[in-house]
């Protein structure tokens, strides 16, 4: 979203000419050094064989991509809409807002469910990160941070950490406890720094590490314990805006989304990218693995949603209608993978039927843009924030008949 992008121009010693300028990160035999633009170009076309350029070189790979999108056009038989024709259509139902959480003094940016399937930490553009009980819309730990914007925050597996950052550049890690007078800051752990801010992170399937994303152009994995980078991932051009780890409990993958217009899937062992899909026409605010693991949905500033089939290796449906001009800012499916809920900057959130690719809902209540949204860990709820302050817990069925 261009509203959350920020641009920061790191000044210093360039590590080649040794001039103050504005600096930018180059990886060279793995290390990371700061060049300014001149010295990148020039180390850029050290590398060239003779009679070749970078514009010739952009050109063959250009080239490449088209005939990969030739090969991949061959495998395409049939749509997934067609597919699904002998399946039976979705009945109306209303989701209703049963539980309003209000405590922020600002935009809220960023939310995520604990295990226990009954708390959530949300954190917000007043600097603040609050974890609430959703059964009685308590606050049960609020921690200030240095700064604001406070774009990412985690629940950790365990439920017995939280992790938070933003244009701090940091990702500070926070344990829970049952002592309400204790001092969270005093026992704040920061674990990842990034040379630009953090715009998303995520535990991965234990309490030891953490995945980050940055608008520094980059994702990480970090050891919570030490604060040790295990592993960098390098392709996208501009920020990354988003990540979503693999479900599976022995999945080495994760998906990455940002203002590239691409959306990655990573192999965490070797850093390297497996697989890259460029069909958005603007930046991707949100990826969210199916339930299954094989595909994933993606949200962009272009208004669409879209599904991507990583065992066809293509994008299989698309979520838009010509009403809808806002961008997407948040998706996740239901917990079976039939409904993609999607949250848009004209304030209302989108159902949509994932084999179909019809909405089949359309759910009001939010006074200002909603920028993030997470189904429950048990499916039986989902949970909005929005740049109105607060945040919704919505579901089909009353409160008691979940809680």
């Amino acid at each position: 979203m261009c509203d959350q992008t920020f641009l920061v121009n790191v000044f210093g010693s360039c590590d080649k000419c040794f001039k103050q300028r504005a600096l930018r990160p180059v990886f060279k035999k793995s290390q990371q050094l700061s060049y300014c633009s001149t010295c990148a170009e020039i180390m850029a076309t050290e590398a060239l064989h003779e009679n070749e350029t970078l514009a010739s070189l952009k050109s063959e790979a250009e080239s490449l991509k088209g005939k990969l999108e030739e090969e991949r056009a061959k495998l395409h038989d049939v749509e997934l809409h067609q597919v699904a024709e002998r399946v039976e259509a979705l009945g109306q139902f209303v989701m209703k807002t049963r539980r309003t959480l209000k405590g922020h003094g600002n935009k809220v940016l960023c939310m995520d469910w604990c295990k226990d399937k009954r708390r959530i930490v949300s954190s917000s553009q007043d600097g603040k990160v609050i974890v609430w009980d959703s059964f009685t819309t308590n606050k049960e730990h609020a921690v200030t941070m240095p700064c604001t914007w406070v774009m990412a925050c985690a629940y950790a597996p365990s439920g017995c950490a939280i992790a938070c950052g933003g244009l701090d550049n940091k990702c500070s890690v926070y344990p829970l406890t049952f002592d309400k007078n204790e001092n969270m800051a005093a026992k704040k752990k920061s674990v990842a720094m990034h040379t630009n801010y953090l715009s998303a992170c995520s535990f991965t399937n234990s309490d030891m590490q953490i995945l980050t994303a940055s608008g520094d152009g980059t994702c990480a994995l970090w050891d919570v314990e030490s604060g040790q980078l295990l592993q960098s991932f390098h392709g996208h051009g501009a920020d990354v805006l988003c990540l979503d780890l693999a479900p599976s409990e022995t999945g080495n993958t994760f998906v990455s989304g940002g203002c590239d217009k691409k959306a990655m899937v990573w192999d965490m062992r070797s850093g390297q990218c497996v697989q890259a899909f460029e069909t958005h026409e603007s930046d991707i605010n949100s990826v969210r693995y199916y339930p299954s693991g094989d595909a994933f949905a993606s949200g962009s500033d272009d208004a669409t949603c879209r599904l991507y089939d990583l065992r066809a290796d293509r994008e299989v449906a698309i979520y838009s209608k010509e009403s809808i001009i806002f961008g997407a800012s948040s998706v996740d499916f239901s917990l079976s993978g039939r409904l993609l809920f999607a949250g848009y900057n004209d304030y209302t959130i989108n159902v949509w039927d994932v084999l179909k690719g019809s909405r089949v809902s359309i759910l009001f209540g939010h006074e200002n843009r909603v920028s993030t949204l997470r189904v429950s860990p048990d499916g039986t709820a989902f949970c909005s924030g929005s740049w109105d302050h607060t945040l919704r817990v919505r579901s089909s069925r009353p409160a008691w008949a979940i809680w």
